[in-house]
């Protein structure tokens, strides 16, 4: 509990900041996400191994640490509150875009017509493929973080934080790539190797945020002076 209004002037500016990083992630995914991406990386057991995959995938595992945190410090409200903020957030920016792209350049403009069109110019079931993925794994993350909380009395965050992140991220990379096969956006037979791809790259960052997520939730119960498993309230 915090007991003074200074305290309670940083924490807000704390939220307001990881919210902001959430919304920006979050937002700068769907921006990016129709370029793809190759590299050869070494796998154990196998040797070298060609990983291809959206950039929109590089910032969007950040959006679920970022709900870990403020789900552990703030609680599962709060955690609600900036995912449905991502989500209008995303639809204003897909109108933002819309409108730019039906807006005529100029002859002397830098980027002519089919150049941002290319770039920007969002399809209806891509988006559609995204909000939904982005929804149910946002969703399915905060509710089994705090399941993983009761179950284990607050103890384990390394557990909630993996064992939540890797499930509801499964869920993300096959909704939406479900979903943009079924539109026609992006062929069937690249569905397998980007459901794995995808589903490893965000294993693999799950456990690599794990330091990173007790570093925050240990800071915030020193300066806020938080007992264990102690929500912000």
């Amino acid at each position: 509990m915090i007991d003074n209004d200074k305290n309670k002037a940083l924490s807000d500016k704390i939220f307001m900041s990881l919210a902001a990083v959430f919304i920006a992630s979050l937002v700068g995914c769907n921006l990016i996400f129709q370029k793809f991406f190759q590299i050869n990386i070494w796998v154990p057991f196998v040797g070298s191994y060609t990983f291809e995959q959206s950039v929109g995938l590089i910032a969007y595992p950040i959006t679920f640490l970022v709900t870990d945190i403020i789900s552990e410090i703030y609680g599962k409200t709060k955690a609600n509150q900036v995912v449905m903020s991502g989500l209008f957030a995303s639809i204003f920016m897909l109108v933002i875009v819309t409108v730019s792209d039906i807006l005529p350049a100029t002859v002397w403009s830098p980027v002519n017509n089919a150049t941002f069109n290319q770039v920007f110019g969002l399809s209806g079931a891509a988006v559609f493929a995204s909000m939904m993925a982005y929804l149910f794994a946002q969703f399915i993350d905060i509710r089994l973080f705090h399941f993983w909380k009761r179950i284990t009395k607050g103890k384990h965050l390394w557990l909630r934080n993996n064992a939540s992140t890797v499930l509801s991220q499964f869920v993300d990379t096959f909704c939406v790539l479900f979903l943009l096969c079924s539109f026609d956006v992006i062929s069937w037979e690249r569905f397998s190797i980007l459901l794995i791809n995808g589903f490893l790259f965000k294993v693999f960052f799950a456990a690599f945020d794990t330091p990173f997520c007790y570093l925050a939730v240990f800071y915030f119960q020193k300066k806020f002076g938080l007992s264990f498993g102690e929500e912000i309230k």
